[in-house]
């Protein structure tokens, strides 16, 4: 399955690096992504206008309930943010909004918020942001390395505002993530070897603030092993429900579905872990008790696919070999346009487009990180100019792992 010759097959995405004290690195940042923040903020500004009647500042306002508990808990993530800001030309709230915009269209206390591209979903419940994340390593890795990565799948029109981009900020381990500009936390790996994948899950909780995805996302790249990170995630209160996928370089992967009513866990099956947008380890009370139903129910599809297809891979004979079956797992249309490899749906308005922004691996035994500016039905990898262990806590593969 190659690229098809095109101009979107060759499109690549940004890359960027910065480092420095937070304010700094936020100021690189900031001015290195000014054309793509300004993008989002004119489609965040639609997107908000036609789903809920909002104007730009009142989307700004609510995102300022964030700005205390977030500085309250990682005040130097408040100053990158004024950072970005100041190197961007915008203003702090306009960044907090866009780190935040999943929690002011959940936010109870902002139920009158409609579902932009919901189809037929209730207008006070929005799809989860839609995303396939998988771990394999051992038995579910033919040639012994650790894998992981997702299809993360999201509004089409900020495509143009992704980038990669790559943290170094010690003591604490360098980071490289693929983020929506302007974010300071979405998905990535670090050079302690440890891979965060998420998934939107949906579902209504209290109205109690917790903390953005994005601080939650980024604190749990932030640290130096798994049991921290896991910590991370079991001790902070999100504000949304949000499925989390850690795997490291030793061999180990867990999955937590976390929601401000609790968190369920699962474990890999045979080194092989794949995870959707409906909860798997189990439903939260409240919500069974609300009758739960899946919000993106091609998730129900989406998952059981992409285990067919990476059940390949324990074949593989070499790290070019996995990468191919990787992509093409990761490219299956089965509920085409709403599929694993997702595609815009023309019966929908524009501004409601979904696809795959970025399908993403992470080879954890080599540092390699590869990634596909959009469907990887369609494009290669894109092979990132850094490897995760040119940096602080990187050096040798650790003792245990898979030859």
């Amino acid at each position: 399955m190659a690229p098809l010759p095109t101009e979107s097959a060759t499109r690549i995405l940004p890359v960027i690096e910065i480092s420095g004290s937070p304010r700094e690195r936020g100021r690189q940042y900031g001015e290195a992504v000014r054309p793509q923040l300004h993008a989002a903020l004119g489609y965040y500004e639609e997107a908000f206008g036609r789903s809920a009647g909002l104007t730009w500042d009142q989307v700004t306002a609510r995102a300022a309930r964030w700005l205390e508990p977030v500085n309250a808990y990682a005040p130097h993530l408040v100053e990158e943010m004024r950072g970005i800001a100041d190197g961007a030309g915008t203003g702090l709230l306009d960044v907090l909004a866009l780190n935040a915009r999943g929690e002011v269209i959940y936010d109870k206390s902002f139920a009158g918020i409609a579902a932009e591209g919901a189809g037929e979903t209730p207008a006070d419940e929005e799809p989860a942001e839609g995303c396939t994340s998988f771990a394999a390593y051992g038995p579910a890795s033919g040639d012994g390395h650790v894998y992981a990565g997702q299809n993360w799948d999201w509004r089409a029109g900020v495509a143009d505002t992704v980038v990669m981009i790559r943290i170094v900020q010690p003591p604490r381990p360098t980071l490289i993530m693929q983020v929506e500009a302007g974010q300071i936390g979405r998905q990535g790996a670090n050079s302690a070897g440890i891979a965060f994948n998420a998934n939107g899950l949906g579902g209504r909780f209290d109205d109690r603030i917790g903390l953005p995805q994005t601080v939650v996302r980024r604190t749990v790249l932030d640290q130096d092993n798994i049991a921290d990170a896991l910590d991370v995630l079991c001790r902070t209160r999100a504000h949304i429900a949000s499925n989390a996928l850690l795997t490291c370089r030793e061999g180990f992967a867990i999955d937590l579905e976390t929601t401000p009513a609790g968190h369920g866990w699962m474990y890999p099956t045979d080194g092989l872990l794949v995870h959707g947008n409906h909860y798997q380890a189990g439903i939260p009370a409240p919500l069974a008790a609300a009758g739960y139903r899946p919000m993106s129910s091609d998730s129900l599809v989406r998952v059981p696919r992409a285990e067919q297809g990476l059940a390949a891979l324990r074949h593989s004979t070499g790290p070019e070999e996995s990468r191919e079956l990787i992509r093409r797992a990761m490219s299956d249309h089965l509920g085409h346009p709403e599929s694993l490899c997702t595609h815009p749906d023309p019966r929908r308005p524009a501004v409601e487009h979904w696809t795959t922004l970025v399908s993403s691996l992470a080879d954890l035994t080599t540092g390699d990180y590869h990634v596909t500016a959009g469907t990887p039905c369609d494009r290669a990898y894109q092979h990132l100019p850094w490897n995760l262990y040119d940096g602080p806590h990187g050096g040798p593969e650790p003792t245990g792992t898979q030859p």
